[in-house]
């Protein structure tokens, strides 16, 4: 029965880990998710996972009788309302000491949550931050995307135990502190900039973040151009709230990246292994710039986030 974890495959009452994975709409792509879990290299009883189905139309009773007996598994429902709102429903259901965030397109590594937990070892206190590795590189469009947040990671991240920004998709904190600051911001309703929000937001509190790339999940998501420029579109709108929600919380002016941050991108397809589609992903990348700040612009006209 969904929701109820098999008597052998009880988490003790206080797990280390509470993995929190929010759907919507992609049965097959939590299957593998959950499945990848399965093949976790971490004691059973240590760790937990909730899936959080955010008002899908897909049913989920199938995926969920596949794990039955092998995963510690919950499913949690609620009314379509977002990725940061389904974040929040499964933390403040979780019993992990730590939350590790990922979503239902992602199939952690069988180390990851080994390689979570060393950073929290050395680093107690602190966020921790993974690598994204996208498995789709037949897939330009994916490519690029995935270039993008690597670049991002590299960029923002370059002192590990000074990171700025990792990606929700593989982010795991320490559960008490992120219930105290609130969780994700739910007034994200799409998966655009929720992440920046919640990083900028933990730093500010005066916690750390760290990046760990050992830490990896492999990222499945299949992109075509016109699903490649809308999801770019709506990264635009999210960070033009992103950067008015921070400048209002600092009392500052809103700023954006300097020019050198954009050529930096840029020359990236080139430094990164890309071969010869590094011009191509380069040319990706600058087409994704444009429709960024056409719906960062966009927001900015209208001064609304949807």
């Amino acid at each position: 029965m969904p929701g109820r974890v098999p008597a052998n495959m009880r988490v003790t009452d206080s797990p280390t880990f509470s993995i929190v994975v929010p759907t919507y709409n992609r049965p097959e792509q939590l299957a593998a998710c959950l499945h990848a879990c399965t093949l976790l290299d971490y004691p059973s009883d240590r760790f937990e996972v909730i899936a959080v189905d955010d008002g899908g139309t897909s049913p989920l009773d199938h995926v969920f009788a596949r794990f039955s007996g092998t995963l510690p598994l919950r499913l949690l429902r609620q009314e379509n309302s977002g990725p940061a709102a389904a974040r929040n429903r499964g933390a403040l259901a979780a019993k992990g000491r730590f939350l590790a965030f990922t979503d239902d397109d992602c199939a952690p590594t069988s180390d990851w949550l080994r390689a979570l937990e060393a950073e929290f070892d050395v680093s107690p206190g602190s966020a921790v931050g993974g690598r994204t590795i996208n498995r789709l590189s037949q897939n330009v469009y994916s490519t690029a995307s995935q270039v993008l947040i690597s670049y991002l990671c590299a960029y923002y991240n370059s002192t590990p135990k000074k990171a700025r920004f990792c990606p929700s998709s593989n982010l795991a904190f320490p559960a008490e502190h992120f219930r105290a600051i609130g969780g994700f911001d739910v007034t994200y309703p799409r998966a655009a900039a929720e992440d920046r929000d919640i990083c900028e937001r933990w730093l500010y509190s005066g916690s750390a973040l760290t990046y760990a790339p050992d830490a990896v999940v492999v990222h499945s998501h299949e992109l075509s151009l016109r699903t490649f420029l809308c999801q770019h579109f709506r990264y635009g709108q999210g960070a033009f709230y992103f950067h008015r929600v921070r400048s209002q919380r600092r009392q500052m002016r809103m700023r954006v990246e300097p020019i050198s941050f954009y050529l930096k991108m840029l020359c990236y397809p080139f430094a990164c292994g890309q071969g010869r589609r590094a011009p191509l992903v380069a040319l990706l990348l600058l087409i994704a710039q444009i429709a960024n700040g056409l719906g960062f612009f966009w927001n900015f006209t209208t001064g609304k986030m949807k």
